[in-house]
């Protein structure tokens, strides 16, 4: 896998919207100048918006087309070092008859975002890039009054640092306020409450070592079946990242999402299993058995499962790359690079 340089200071990043137009809206535009402003002043990046990025919601669903050119165009800008998705939505699916793979993998940069950016993450995955499962334009590096510490910190570590033998913790507190998108209401701060599960091991023991695959078991089922999905070759050896959106899908739904990768194989070949914080920590429970219950049905009852990670749709979110060698020791419950997420050169 091919790993894109550190960002570094006054380096150009570019916005894209692969799925959902929301961010170019008339009343949700100021999240974007937000999010500009606070990727210029706190960490020194110049940010452009693509070409299309920016039209709204029915001009975006109606040109998949130019969603992907945005992309390609991103990527053989080589004044661009990262691209970071807008927001996630339900449509990426749509832009892969027009991916040219190629141009990936020989112009390879930081690519960011999560929910249905899996789809593109996957895309990722295809061409042989490291990306990165982390913050987006909207949720936070727009957010309200502040980004939160915890990723801010790993936005720094993980993008602008060497990072081998960066420790991924368990953040110490958590939000389950959604303050709305709404320029009024820019003056207000989520709330934040104490962390009173930390990471949670729900089955197996042991030191895993591996790659990171996966992303939002929502997105999976649009890609099963695509020239995208890994082969079960390529989930050999994987460490699985799964976390779910904030549809917060029932339980009965997430149950035949994993008995979807249990009948692939795909349970039978992977190193273990971490699986991201709910949001507002629906179901949380609920979930924690439905994880169990059908690694039974698979007579996978020892595959290590840490659960709780702050990734993905709950607040605060951290980044982890998808593709590079980390360490989970689900004995002591620690996530840890064991290479730099980026390079240096």
């Amino acid at each position: 896998m091919l790993k894109p340089r550190m960002l570094r200071p006054n380096d150009k990043v570019a916005v894209v919207s692969l799925s959902s137009g929301l961010l170019g809206e008339a009343n949700l535009i100021h999240k974007y100048e937000i999010a500009k402003e606070r990727l210029e002043n706190d960490f020194g990046l110049e940010v452009i918006a693509m070409p299309h990025a920016l039209k709204g919601i029915d001009y975006v669903y109606h040109h998949p087309e130019d969603r992907a050119k945005d992309l390609m165009d991103a990527f053989l800008d080589d004044s661009i070092k990262a691209i970071i998705c807008a927001i996630g939505g339900n449509d990426s699916i749509r832009i892969l008859p027009y991916i040219d793979f190629e141009v990936i993998r020989t112009h390879p940069k930081i690519f960011m975002g999560y929910s249905d950016s899996t789809v593109s993450h996957f895309i990722m995955q295809k061409a042989g890039l490291v990306s990165y499962y982390g913050p987006t334009i909207m949720c936070e590096f727009g957010e309200y009054v502040k980004m939160f510490d915890y990723t801010k910190e790993a936005v720094e570590k993980v993008l602008f640092q060497d990072s081998e033998g960066y420790e991924v913790k368990s953040s110490s507190t958590w939000s389950k306020d959604f303050v709305p998108w709404d320029i009024q209401n820019i003056h207000l701060e989520k709330k934040s409450i104490p962390e009173e599960h930390g990471y949670e091991l729900l089955q197996g023991s042991g030191v895993v070592r591996g790659k990171l695959l996966g992303g939002c078991i929502d997105v999976f089922p649009m890609c099963v079946g695509t020239k995208i999905w890994p082969t079960l070759e390529e989930w050999k050896d994987k460490i699985l990242l799964l976390e779910t959106s904030e549809e917060k899908i029932e339980p009965t739904l997430l149950t035949e999402y994993l008995r979807n990768l249990g009948a692939q194989g795909i349970f039978e070949v992977v190193k273990g299993i971490i699986v991201g914080k709910p949001q507002e920590e629906k179901f949380y429970q609920e979930y924690q058995e439905v994880y169990k219950k059908v690694l039974k049905e698979f007579h996978q009852e020892n595959l290590p499962i840490l659960y709780n990670i702050n990734i993905g749709h709950a607040f605060p979110i951290g980044i982890l790359p998808l593709g590079t060698e980390i360490e989970v020791n689900y004995d002591c419950r620690k996530i840890t690079f064991l290479e730099s997420a980026t390079e240096n050169d």
